[in-house]
């Protein structure tokens, strides 16, 4: 009590209102506004841009942190859907309430941009500034690092989007989501249990491409030298040590790719089986997009 008695001593009754009403509009601590009070000579509107331009300076020196935390958000319907990873230091911020509602009008305005990032950091958010000022705001005000990370839209034509969210932090975010994109006209039940099922599928098997002509040759080249490494010493001949190697990349590409994966709910079928067991005419696996938090 003696402590909050000399503080209100050095500070008059005006300054605390203002100092307050500060706090309410920024979100900001109480030292960082009483000083923007006494810097700005009691103008309300000067103390907020003093806290916004020290905001930018107190994120910048966040941002050579590392934030694998965080949520994805997606947000969306079948005819258009979209998915966007907020990245952050600790799961306790990823759970804070301003967090969450500044990941939640995120997605919905990522929606609208189509996955654009850079028009999307140059939208105005409900309170009237620019996504990018409420992010070095929340930055400010959550002493994290808090970045913007993969994102991604389905919106084509004569396709129907379904998704998947796996460990839901609230409402549309989760820590890992998936969308699809299915091409086909068909409305029935078995399409729409299909494209929920299939997007449970990828959230468990993580393919890496829909088909193996569409791994990334990287990929393909870093597993080569993984399996002909292992099989330099092996000490058999190099025409048995070829077909091995043939073999292992044949069993590498047909695990990662969707289409000749096991089906999770029917292993002893692959993904490509079930969309033929359905008998839809044109119905095709169009596109694939996972997001987990931490990968």
């Amino acid at each position: 009590m003696l402590n909050f008695q000399r503080k209100k001593s050095l500070i008059n009754m005006s300054d605390i209102e203002k100092i307050k009403q500060l706090r309410e509009a920024t979100g900001a601590g109480f030292k960082d506004c009483n000083l923007a009070v006494k810097e700005s000579g009691g103008n309300l509107d000067k103390a907020v841009e003093i806290l916004r331009v020290k905001g930018v300076s107190k994120a910048s020196k966040k941002m050579s942190r590392v934030a694998k935390e965080g949520v994805i958000a997606t947000s969306g319907d079948e005819n258009k859907i979209s998915i966007i990873e907020v990245n952050c230091e600790t799961d306790f911020v990823a759970k804070n309430d301003d967090f969450v509602s500044f990941t939640k009008e995120l997605s919905e305005l990522n929606n609208k941009n189509d996955s654009n990032v850079e028009k999307l950091n140059k939208s105005n958010m409900s309170n009237g500034q620019s996504v990018e000022d409420n992010l070095v705001s929340l930055i400010a005000k959550m002493g994290e690092k808090i970045t913007i990370g993969k994102v991604k839209t389905f919106n084509q034509s004569g396709t129907k989007n379904f998704n998947y969210l796996h460990t839901v932090v609230k409402d549309n975010l989760s820590k890992l989501s998936v969308i699809v994109s299915l091409e086909t006209a068909d409305e029935s039940e078995p399409i729409k249990s299909f494209g929920k099922q299939l997007s449970m599928h990828i959230a468990a098997s993580n393919p890496l491409a829909l088909s193996s002509d569409l791994i990334d040759k990287d990929v393909l080249q870093k597993e080569q030298d993984l399996v002909t490494e292992e099989l330099k010493n092996s000490g058999k001949p190099d025409e048995i040590a070829q077909k091995i190697s043939l073999g292992k990349m044949n069993k590498f590409k047909e695990d990662n790719s969707l289409l000749t994966q096991a089906w999770v709910m029917e292993p002893k079928k692959k993904v490509q089986d079930i969309v033929k067991d359905l008998n839809i005419s044109s119905l095709k696996i169009n596109d694939f997009y996972r997001i987990k938090i931490g990968e």
